[in-house]
């Protein structure tokens, strides 16, 4: 019999596989699921809303298809603010 985990909804998957950095890739992909979506919603080419993130379409298709290894944080919050999205970093203490 084998032994099955699952991640808990708002868990780290990077952290449970240990992956250095978990926490960052789990930022990373926080941030890239914000720009799917916005790109999803704006209704615009994905030449136009890379145009309209300062990045070229090539780019933003990585972020779109979650290529998360391609962006540093830095470079995917200057994405989002570019079109006006507010980013929200909040700091807790781990569960005990």
């Amino acid at each position: 019999m084998s032994t099955k985990h699952v991640t808990p909804a708002g868990g780290n998957i990077f952290a449970d596989m240990n992956i250095p950095d978990a926490e960052n890739e789990k930022l990373r992909l926080s941030l890239l699921a914000a720009i799917r979506e916005w790109v999803s919603d704006s209704g615009l080419t994905q030449t136009e809303a890379a145009a309209a993130m300062g990045v070229k379409q090539p780019t933003l298709n990585d972020a779109i298809k979650g290529r998360y290894h391609k962006f540093t944080i830095d470079r995917l919050v200057r994405m989002l603010s570019s079109v006006g999205k507010q980013i929200n970093i909040t700091v807790t203490d781990k569960a005990a």
